[in-house]
């Protein structure tokens, strides 16, 4: 007897992942695929969006074939922030550009200007001024600067959407997708801001649906039944939410180290906002405060420095081990000189990229001196970043997800600037492909979800009072 799996296809921009899920959600197959780039019609480099539906057509067709599996269910987690814009006859329009892509001066301007100036309309659609990354302002810039290529749209997509639209043939909005900072999205009156309808970008946007909707779609003898997508931060959430009652928040870490807040539904704040503070909208329609750093990539920087300079192996950052007499040194020397970003731990004001001048490394008596100076104003720059998500109330519980989870100095920091809440590592592979099978749960397994699946140790503090006092008082 065939299997019964829900099918998911997880697109990162680096990795594409077909994932067959069994009812106990274990991962009984994979196929993964990196792609190359190709540029836009402006030589800026971006997602090759042919190349890339081919393999989720070719991929999907197989594993129908496969006579191991019966395919119940299917879902897409995809990265947000990027639209296909589609023809008439249902096809790309348009490059899959990149949110990367520079932003052309003025133009944003132009459209705050309209309607309410830059800091009310950032409120109220939370969204920050990120340029392409805001997927509204790409459909703006297309009609103002591209008309010709703009008249040819039919339809937008957003990638979750758009992969889902390969599969069952029809065209949806969803929530998450739509009111993460898209700039399309008004928080304060939960439905699309203004702005959309004036400039008639309303035209090119399908109905917008709840998540766990989904399609029946013919598959062979049987029948499938296939989701409308999710956005990839909102569906990583999705797990947890599941899994547990209390209030938590969810740092995951990596290139970027992104705090999600699903219990915090104050609304944000000017300050907030200017700090790249916002609020997504989860799964369940509801908002969740996020805040962001770039710390992942600022870390590995940081430690290729370190590398080059004590001549040590790229991963030799692995084996240090922490040491409580070397951090207590280093925090009774007080010296503002010696952090690696004295003007940032000293600021009120946004959170930078991190660039700032580079410390002198002669001043540190070895690598390992260094790393534990680096690692105490890496956590002091997330302490910033998560009290921004925290809001009023303090969770009971902070699960930490990502790269980070394996560096015992910089998880017994942060846990130690929070005495008052529990830490914890998790384990939970494809997180964001396993929350895009649970939205559809209930539409396919009987069984029960899902606690089995997290993998959790508790994150002892450090016996270390003076680092309460190393961070500003006016964070």
């Amino acid at each position: 007897m065939n299997e019964p799996v829900i099918a998911i296809y997880d697109i990162g921009r680096t990795n594409k992942k077909l994932l067959l899920y069994d009812r106990e959600y274990q991962v009984v197959y994979q196929d993964q695929v990196s792609l190359p780039e190709i540029k836009d019609e402006d030589g800026y480099p971006c997602e090759d969006v042919n190349n890339v539906s081919q393999w989720v057509k070719k991929s999907f067709k197989a594993i129908k074939r496969n006579k191991k599996f019966a395919i119940r269910a299917l879902n897409v987690s995809a990265y947000g922030a990027s639209f296909v814009h589609l023809d008439e006859r249902g096809r790309p329009a348009t490059p899959l550009y990149n949110y990367l892509k520079p932003y052309p001066e003025g133009l944003a301007e132009q459209l705050y200007e309209q309607y309410g100036g830059e800091t009310t309309f950032v409120r109220q659609t939370a969204s920050p001024r990120m340029g392409m990354l805001n997927s509204g302002l790409q459909l703006y810039w297309l009609k103002h600067c591209k008309p010709e290529m703009y008249n040819t749209i039919w339809r937008s997509l957003h990638l979750p959407q758009y992969f889902a639209y390969l599969i069952h043939g029809k065209f949806f909005n969803e929530i998450t997708s739509l009111g993460c900072h898209t700039a399309l999205w008004d928080f304060t009156r939960d439905r699309s801001h203004d702005w959309v309808y004036a400039e008639k970008i309303d035209a090119t946007l399908p109905p917008v649906v709840a998540t766990h909707s989904y399609e029946v779609v013919s598959n062979y003898n049987s029948e499938m039944l296939c989701g409308v997508g999710i956005h990839d931060s909102s569906a990583s959430l999705v797990p947890y939410l599941l899994a547990f009652e209390e209030s938590f928040m969810l740092l995951s870490t990596g290139t970027w180290s992104i705090t999600l807040n699903p219990f915090n539904e104050e609304p944000l704040t000017e300050e907030e906002l200017k700090k790249d503070c916002l609020q997504y909208i989860n799964y369940r329609g509801t908002p969740v405060k996020a805040s962001r750093i770039f710390m992942g990539h600022e870390h590995d920087y940081q430690e290729a420095r370190l590398a080059e300079y004590f001549n040590k192996t790229p991963e030799y950052h692995r084996s240090i081990v922490l040491d409580e007499v070397l951090l207590s040194k280093l925090l009774s020397n007080g010296s503002l000189d010696q952090r690696f970003y004295p003007q940032t731990m000293q600021h009120t004001g946004p959170l930078p990229n991190f660039s700032g001048p580079l410390t002198d490394l002669q001043q540190f008596a070895s690598y390992e001196e260094a790393y534990h100076q680096l690692m105490l104003d890496l956590v002091g720059m997330q302490v910033i970043s998560l009290k921004l998500a925290i809001g009023r109330k303090p969770p009971q519980k902070i699960f930490i997800s990502g790269g980070f989870c394996a560096n015992q100095l910089f998880m017994r920091l942060l846990a130690t600037h929070f005495p008052d809440i529990c830490f914890y590592t998790t384990q939970l592979d494809n997180a964001s492909a396993l929350g895009a099978a649970l939205v559809m749960h209930r539409h396919w397994n009987r069984d029960q979800p899902i606690t089995h699946l997290f993998q959790s140790q508790e994150i002892k503090p450090l016996a270390i009072s003076s680092l309460s006092t190393y961070l500003p008082v006016s964070i």
